[in-house]
């Protein structure tokens, strides 16, 4: 089966490689094709992320001849009609501190002849470069050791590189990748017949070559360099429990969430002047090129209006768009030749779903249409609040918004117990609410979406790309069999399993014992009146045993509203079993399920289970 696998692999590289050289004859083409296959493949590292230079001048504005040099980043624009305006104030100097001395900033095209020659140099350290230099352990800023000191976390250093723009360049690095793991399983390989293959409980890796550590982080970096589509399903994947991916692989995963690289100035001004026009910065008092965030799709900027009003400026990756069904396609085909995904987990119905969710979720206009929708539907909810959108500096690869302040929700966990109990309670009365109230959700679970504010004891709710509606006879039966699971009705969970799509009727009976006991695991936080301590039982261990047997007896994939749905509902669980809240979900369910207006196609569900 291996070397089945890893002829499969090799071929695919050959034929990606015979299309380089039918096409390829220009040396600039060549050249930036070598590059992307070797970045993609971890043999180049990209540039270290540094300072950028500003954009050349555009219409309307020119770049300021100094700025603070405690940030470095931030390039300042000189409008005549601009207004006078304070600098932050991470950059206002305290009485007793002195001016720095101005940097002078020239401003100048790239030289070609330079770039060739980074190129080149960058080419030329391929020997002997390994991927342990992207993944070190976080240094201490402090010099004195400290007693006992934690595990040091493996984290991955971001790298500035250019986004593989064209499907033929990300097909490319696809290619890179499949010969390192081609390449790793050989490794693997060689390692087993010499010393044996090593055993380990519930570890799948042992059973083949290419689920070898060094693989799955070799997908891992990969997934950060060609950012897109590609990164997007891995960070799907990466909130699975152990059960249903090997813990190599999610340990791995575990860097894609630390966020994907940059993109060099250059290419960043390209995109903006593309959607925005070039005299864009005449609108701006200041951009920093230094990114807030750098995510699958698109990356974030900080930036001040002439007006003074700070914004943030989401900007799409070039090409990513036009590059989904080509990205998953090939995602589905390394999943497949190295088998970390199992059968049960119906990945063709996953990549469907996935396809669709990237397709809305790269169109900023609907994006930001959803975010207006959001901040109509939160108007007079107490505790919540959506920044507004800037029109006149969005696009559907472009997002502009209100800068709004606050910390991950799971930072929230070194505060008071007061404090985490309330942000638990706020954050699962606004997941209920969207679900069975708006029935329109913001279903990415990141925690940097959810950026609670102490000051004003409000959440600031960002990123509505994930958002969709749900139809109403859904909602219906999944309130139903919510309600159901917290009463531990088995005849009522099975009902609603069955009018959902959950489970098709014909199903042995050690699924339905599964499903069910599954089910009643969910319910746990819903089955008592009072707090529930998220702390005390962790759900998501509990239904890890009973995966090996769904996964082997499933006969059919869940509704395609249940994976972005269930997605969003685990990410919630999760944070409250992060931060440790204490929230009286039973309390919340039964208010709205006392309130909620049925449908009346559908008959009720047995009287027990209300």
């Amino acid at each position: 089966m291996a070397s089945r696998d890893l002829r499969r692999l090799i071929d695919g590289a050959a034929l990606v490689a015979r299309e380089t050289a039918r096409r390829s004859s220009a040396r600039d083409v060549l050249r930036s094709a070598l590059l992307a296959a070797t970045d993609l493949a971890g043999l180049t590292r990209g540039t270290p992320r540094r300072p950028p230079l500003p954009p050349g001048p555009h219409p309307g504005a020119a770049a300021e001849s100094s700025r603070p040099s405690s940030s470095s980043s931030v390039v300042y624009f000189s409008h005549q009609d601009a207004p006078p305006r304070q600098p932050p104030l991470d950059q206002q100097l305290l009485p007793h501190e002195s001016p720095q001395p101005a940097q002078t900033l020239e401003i100048t095209s790239t030289d070609t002849a330079a770039a060739e020659a980074d190129a080149a140099e960058r080419v030329a350290s391929v020997v002997d470069r390994s991927n342990d230099e992207e993944l070190r352990p976080e240094a201490s800023s402090s010099p004195t050791p400290t007693p006992s000191p934690a595990p040091a976390e493996k984290r991955r250093r971001r790298r500035e590189r250019n986004v593989p723009s064209t499907p033929f360049t990300r097909a490319l690095g696809f290619a890179g990748l499949g010969a390192g793991l081609a390449w790793g399983g050989l490794q693997e390989s060689a390692r087993r017949v010499m010393y044996g293959t090593p055993v380990a409980d519930g570890d799948r890796s042992a059973l083949s070559p290419f689920l070898s550590d060094q693989n799955a982080e070799r997908v891992a970096l990969a997934l950060c360099r060609m950012r897109g589509a590609a990164l997007k399903v891995g960070q799907m994947l990466s909130i699975q429990d152990e059960s249903l991916v090997p813990p190599p692989v999610l340990a791995a995963l575990d860097i894609v969430r630390q966020g994907a690289d940059v993109m060099p100035s250059k290419q960043l001004n390209s995109v903006l002047d593309a959607e925005l026009g070039q005299g864009w910065s005449s609108k701006l008092t200041s951009f920093d090129y230094e990114p807030l965030a750098a995510a699958s799709i698109g990356q974030v900027h900080r930036a001040v209006l002439k007006d003074g009003s700070d914004v943030v400026m989401k900007i799409q990756y070039p090409g990513v768009a036009d590059s989904i069904e080509s990205d998953i396609e090939n995602v589905r085909l390394l999943l497949t030749y190295t088998n970390l995904i199992p059968k049960g987990l119906f990945l063709d119905r996953a990549i469907k779903v996935a396809k669709e969710e990237l397709a809305r979720e790269c169109d900023y206009v609907i994006e930001a249409s959803n975010q207006k929708r959001y901040k109509e539907l939160l108007s007079d909810s107490e505790g919540y609040y959506v920044p507004k959108v800037t029109d006149e500096l969005s696009s559907k690869k472009i997002l502009t918004s209100e800068f709004v302040p606050g910390v991950p929700i799971d930072k929230v966990a070194v505060l008071s117990q007061e404090t985490r109990n309330y942000v638990g309670c706020k954050l699962l009365e606004l997941t209920i609410k969207e679900l069975f109230v708006f029935r329109f959700m913001q279903t990415d679970p990141n925690w940097s979406n959810f950026l609670y504010d102490d000051s004003r004891r409000q959440f600031n709710l960002i990123d509505f790309g994930a958002a969709r509606e749900f139809p109403k006879k859904f909602v219906d039966d999944y309130l139903r069999m919510v309600v159901a699971c917290a009463n531990r009705d088995r005849d009522g969970v099975l009902e609603m399993s069955r009018r959902l799509g959950f489970l098709t009727g014909e199903e042995p009976e050690v699924m339905l014992d599964a499903h069910v006991e599954a089910a009643f695991i969910v319910g746990v936080p819903f089955s008592r009146p009072g707090g529930h301590d998220f702390r005390a039982n962790n759900i998501t261990h509990s239904v890890s045993n009973l995966g090996a047997t769904m996964l082997k007896h499933r006969m059919t994939p869940p509704p395609d509203e249940v994976y972005s749905l269930h997605r969003k509902l685990s990410g919630a669980f999760l944070a409250c079993i992060k931060i440790g809240a204490v929230v009286p979900c039973r309390e919340m369910l039964l208010e709205v399920y006392e309130q909620y207006d049925f449908s009346e196609d559908h008959s009720e569900v047995p009287s027990s289970t209300v």
